[in-house]
């Protein structure tokens, strides 16, 4: 692998470029939190982070951004105080519920010495709820996770023209920091709406043409043979989240290895062909299957 080769017909340099059993494709990679352009928040202080993931939160993540920054910093006790009022206060499961019917998600806006966060609460998924040692910290500096349909979109259409006609095929990766990640989505984003057109005795599925590849006859948007999408991705997630790779649909794009620990998505006439990754992605990365294992920060005693 290769990285940042000039190469392409607008002279720049994208990340990366595979040689793969004898074949060669780019890569170029993006994570949607960002914020597609956008600054970032102020970093937190070490001391105010410390104190966020102190606050015992079994059942939530937050995300953290700063409004205004303060001369001094704030009472750390407070500030937990604080946030573990506010999370114990909040349903998990309702919070899912009301998030699936366009509710946004709760916040908690906290001020004190002239500071002033705004906290997000992002429910755990069932099955990793209960651990107080868990993490409390979850996105900073937050991103706008109420509007999350259209990231992927975003974030291919950003990249795939960057680099002009590379002459191989073409890869968009994308980070998919989400917090309720939807196959369907990403399937929307880059392939269109599906639609169904009603007759007399039938109806018939098609796609309309707001997807990253619309079904025109001019196939913008060929250059980019596939979009590799991984959700959330973090040390934590490595081991576990499946890459799916989702093939472009046109027929002038070149068509792209599939590594055996990608899964893969494909339209085939209006409708979405999913297949498995042929090995778990841990295998890739010469980690164990529950890997990180242990205590994420062991405290330490001093003599």
């Amino acid at each position: 692998m290769e990285i940042e080769n000039q190469i392409g017909t607008r002279g720049k340099n994208p990340d990366f470029l595979v040689s793969l059993n004898g074949e060669k494709f780019v890569v170029e990679a993006i994570w949607t939190a960002q914020r597609l352009g956008d600054s970032a928040s102020g970093s937190l202080p070490p001391q105010i982070s410390d104190a966020i993931d102190g606050v015992p939160s079994p059942n939530f993540f937050v995300a953290c951004e700063i409004d205004r920054t303060g001369s001094a910093a704030p009472s750390q006790k407070q500030l937990k105080a604080g946030l573990t009022r506010w999370l114990a206060s909040l349903d998990p499961d309702q919070v899912i519920a009301s998030y699936k019917q366009k509710v946004p998600l709760p916040r908690h806006t906290w001020q004190e010495a002239g500071w002033c966060l705004v906290f997000k609460a992002i429910p755990r998924s069932p099955g990793k709820r209960g651990d107080p040692t868990s993490r409390t910290m979850g996105i900073h500096p937050a991103i706008d996770l109420n509007d999350e349909s259209n990231q992927v979109f975003d974030a291919v259409k950003r990249k795939g023209g960057k680099y002009g006609d590379l002459a191989l095929p073409f890869i968009v990766a994308v980070g998919n920091a989400a917090v309720f990640p939807s196959d369907e989505e990403t399937e929307t984003a880059l392939f269109g709406s599906s639609v169904e057109y009603a007759q007399d005795t039938s109806s018939d599925f098609g796609r309309m043409s707001d997807g990253y590849w619309p079904a025109t006859r001019d196939h913008p948007h060929s250059r980019v043979s596939g979009v590799l999408i991984v959700d959330n991705p973090a040390p934590w997630t490595w081991a576990r989240n499946t890459p799916v790779l989702w093939h472009s649909p046109h027929p002038k794009s070149l068509p792209t290895p599939v590594l055996s620990t990608w899964a893969t998505a494909q339209l085939v006439g209006a409708r979405v062909e999913r297949r498995p990754a042929a090995f778990p992605v841990h295998t890739a990365l010469g980690l164990s299957e529950c890997w990180p294992v242990g205590d994420a920060f062991p405290s330490t005693s001093t003599k």
